[in-house]
């Protein structure tokens, strides 16, 4: 049986798993990217797009700016502009509460040197998004935050990888993977394949590639809900997020309305399916009839889920295996994964090329879920 050989080998045909095929073959390695299904079969190919830097957890924060640069390039790095626009994002407050909780946000960001959130009055807030409900008070706006269409991204940032290169494999699953001397054997359901480097991408799945290494990690996987409307008049431009309710909400370049926010299905991982909870999407309908009058009148065309993981501290696990040499990991973006794919890409590919990278990553170890005792510890 022929044994396919590269460089390195990718888990997972998600836009992180392209975005890193890409980036190591701008470094000069091969890639193979094995996907189980096709590239951009689940979050990668049916979240909402967003390019958000705005309510970022602070750790985050420096990865997220940096890969914002990159989105406002993003035609440079992929020979296509992804569907990317910048519009801005608002995250509303709807109440004191909210209000409070927004101000001292800024003034905390502040003290660190950050100056990308910024507050609106009502009167500015009105002034951006004339449809909104005027009970609303204000907002934090990130002015260079945008959107950018999911699929089409994940699509072009594999053709670019394929044209430098890098091969993928699909309808393909991971069943073993192990080290045989200096390298990585892996059995697949198409034959075996020989890599120096792995990356663990695979989404809701990658804890199962951890825990064939002796890595456990707490995932669960999450399948957040979205829905959109049939088109109407234009009325809003930029990308609206809640506060005290979850919410993330836009009008697309044809006039529809896709409305998220977290809300999730049910989920069963191993049939790889999902189930709408439609009492949650009735209390997203009736946040966005509160927020904005102009659309109860709209109609919803259809929803959706896409299956993802979650982490218990509700950010990623970026960086090698502290159990195994030569595996690096690159998952648990817990929703809100695909703004930082471009520069997650290029860590990954720094730290197989070339031992390091510029970005701090120490807080997005998997050593954070690590006893003492080697189980595993949930936050």
């Amino acid at each position: 049986m022929t044994v396919l050989t590269a460089d390195v080998a990718i888990i997972g045909g998600g836009l992180h798993g392209c975005s890193t095929a890409l980036h190591l073959a701008r470094a000069g390695a091969t890639a193979i990217v094995i996907e189980k299904n096709h590239v951009g079969r689940h979050a990668s190919g049916v979240n909402a797009g967003g390019v958000r830097t705005l309510a970022r957890d602070e750790a985050e924060i420096p990865l997220a700016l940096e890969s914002l640069e990159m989105w406002h390039r993003i035609e440079d790095l992929v020979d296509d502009d992804c569907g990317f626009e910048t519009h801005g994002q608002v995250r509303v407050a709807e109440t004191e509460e909210d209000m409070t909780t927004l101000r001292t946000r800024e003034a905390r960001l502040q003290s660190l040197g950050y100056t990308h959130e910024r507050w609106i009055d009502p009167p500015e807030l009105f002034e951006r998004i004339p449809a909104l409900a005027r009970y609303c008070l204000g907002g934090l706006i990130a002015e260079r935050d945008g959107a950018a269409l999911p699929y089409r991204t994940t699509a072009a940032f594999r053709r670019k990888a394929e044209a430098l290169g890098q091969r993928f494999v699909e309808g393909t699953r991971v069943l073993a993977v192990a080290q045989q001397g200096q390298d990585w054997r892996l059995e697949t359901s198409a034959g075996k394949i020989s890599a120096g480097s792995v990356v663990n991408c695979a989404g809701a799945w990658a804890d199962r590639i951890c825990a064939q290494v002796g890595e456990p990690v707490p995932l669960e996987a999450i399948a957040p809900m979205m829905m959109v409307t049939l088109r109407m008049p234009r009325f809003l431009s930029p990308v609206v997020i809640g506060t005290g309710r979850p919410l993330s909400f836009k009008q697309t370049t044809e006039g529809t309305v896709l409305i998220g926010g977290g809300r999730r299905a049910r989920t069963d991982r191993d049939a790889e399916t999902t189930e709408l909870d439609f009492q949650e999407l009735g209390a997203s309908a009736r946040m966005v009839r509160d927020l904005f009058p102009v659309m109860r009148g709209a109609v919803v065309n259809r929803g959706w889920a896409g299956i993802e993981a979650r982490m218990p501290d509700d950010i990623p696990v970026i960086g090698p295996s502290l159990r195994a040499p030569r595996l690096f990991h690159q998952f648990g973006f817990s929703a809100h994964g695909f703004e930082l794919a471009p520069v997650v890409g290029r860590v990954i590919a720094d730290l197989v090329t070339r031992g390091a990278s510029d970005s701090a990553l120490e807080k997005f170890s998997i050593g954070r879920f690590a006893s003492p005792t080697g189980s595993v510890r949930r936050l």
